[in-house]
Order: structure tokens, then C-alpha cells, then sequence
């Protein structure tokens, strides 16, 4: 059931709460059987019998199959990175903690996520129809994720050079979605030397990991607002 409008605020008309619900449903399904089968399996007659919705219905809202393909990978990294801004949040007093929790979430997503999970097999199996969305830029994931962090790491570490902290942002993301991409045998320790290799970076100690950690509703701090600039950014895909 949709929320009820915020008072001051109008009601979409019909029409376009109509299309946004088409929307969402032709994603769904999208998401369910790429998370199934792959993205090279799934057809737009298919998503139509199963959306319950025309062909040219979809084609009018996304353009084309690349453009369903584009919408969703932009969805589900909304979703991946407000969670990760939600991990940043909570230890952002610790940077290195921050980062180690961080780089954990991601992969553990990686591991289970049935969509992301289905693209990964996908590329290491040789296909790669879903992964220009996912590794190339200006895709959603890798410019997003650099540019969240990026803004996380200059309001926690303020006093250290720009250069130093995107060069930072760049490498923790190319780290942890090559160690997705190419999942090594033994995967406990990759976001300690992730952390060690940006704190390098950055010149910053790095103490030993702790445990224990908080939970926080996803997007409600900080990093959630930088990442909710950073996905209305220019280089967001149109879907």
C-alpha cells in the first residue's frame, strides 16, 4: 500500500502513480529472473506475460532492453549504497573500522544477493551482458560508490589532501568489486588489507580491528544524504 501524501504535498495523478507502479512491477520481475537464470535469459515478452503488462508499455517507459537492464542495475544500487551508507555511518568516528565494516558488507551482499549474484556468475562465466552496468564507467555502482565515499571520507578526515582522499575512495572500490568479481578461497582477511591499502593511501595508522557495532536505519545519516546527492548526479542513468 502506498504512504499516504506528506500534508502540503499533492497526490500523484492516476496516471502517472499508474506508470510508476508498471514500473516497479516490470523491474520485479526483471530482478527475478535475471536472479534465476541471468540477464542473457531474460525477454521482454517475458517480463510483459509475467508483469502482466503490453510490450509497448515496456518499451515506451524504458526504451529498450538495455534501458530495463540500466533502470534496474540503478535501483539495486540504491539500495546496495544506502545500506552502505548506513554501515559508514555507524562507526564513522573509527575510519578504519568504518571501512573494514564497510568493505565486509559489500562482499557479504556480493555473496548472497541473488541479482548481484547472478550477474557475477554471469561474468565469470563468460557472459557479460549486465556487466558494462556494473563495471564500466560512467556506470551507477563503481561512480557512485566512489563518489559516496569520497564525500564520507572528507567530512571523517577533513585535514587530509582531496587527492589523497579520492585516491583512497578510488582504490577501496576497484579492490572490492574485483575480490566480488574474482571471490578468493579465503575471504576473511580481504577487508583488513583493504582497509590497510586505503589507510595507506591515506597515511593514517591502523589500529586493530574491533568487534561489536551498532545498527542504523538505512540512509538516515550523513553518508545517506552525500550518496543521495551523488545518485542525482549528472552521471545518473535515465531508466
Amino acid at each position: 500500500m502506498n504512504a499516504a501524501p506528506v500534508s502540503g504535498e499533492r497526490p500523484e495523478p492516476p496516471r502517472v502513480a499508474w506508470r510508476s507502479h508498471m514500473r516497479e512491477r516490470v523491474l520485479d520481475e526483471a530482478w527475478a529472473l535475471a536472479a534465476q537464470e541471468g540477464w542473457d535469459k531474460v525477454r521482454v515478452a517475458d517480463l510483459a506475460e509475467r508483469a502482466e503488462v503490453s510490450r509497448p508499455s515496456i518499451y515506451k517507459l524504458f526504451g529498450d532492453r538495455a534501458g530495463i537492464g540500466r533502470a534496474l542495475v540503478q535501483r539495486e544500487t540504491e539500495r546496495f549504497l544506502l545500506d552502505l551508507a548506513a554501515v559508514l555511518d555507524t562507526h564513522r568516528c573509527d575510519l578504519p573500522t568504518a571501512l573494514r565494516r564497510g568493505v565486509a558488507h559489500a562482499l557479504d551482499e556480493g555473496a548472497r544477493h541473488p541479482f548481484i549474484g547472478a550477474v557475477l556468475t554471469a561474468a565469470r562465466g563468460g557472459t557479460d551482458a549486465l556487466l558494462p552496468f556494473l563495471t564500466s564507467r560512467p556506470d551507477p555502482v563503481f561512480s557512485s560508490a566512489r563518489g559516496l565515499l569520497a564525500a564520507w571520507l572528507a567530512e571523517t578526515a577533513p585535514d587530509l589532501t582531496q587527492d589523497r582522499r579520492d585516491e583512497a575512495a578510488d582504490v577501496v572500490v576497484r579492490l572490492t568489486l574485483s575480490h566480488m568479481l574474482l571471490p578468493a578461497a579465503e575471504t576473511d582477511d580481504i577487508p583488513e588489507r583493504v582497509t590497510r591499502t586505503a589507510c595507506a593511501v591515506l597515511g593514517v595508522p591502523v589500529p586493530a580491528p574491533s568487534a561489536g557495532g551498532g545498527s542504523r536505519q538505512a540512509g538516515s545519516g550523513r553518508a545517506g544524504v552525500a550518496l543521495r546527492h551523488v545518485l542525482r548526479g549528472p552521471d545518473r542513468p535515465v531508466g
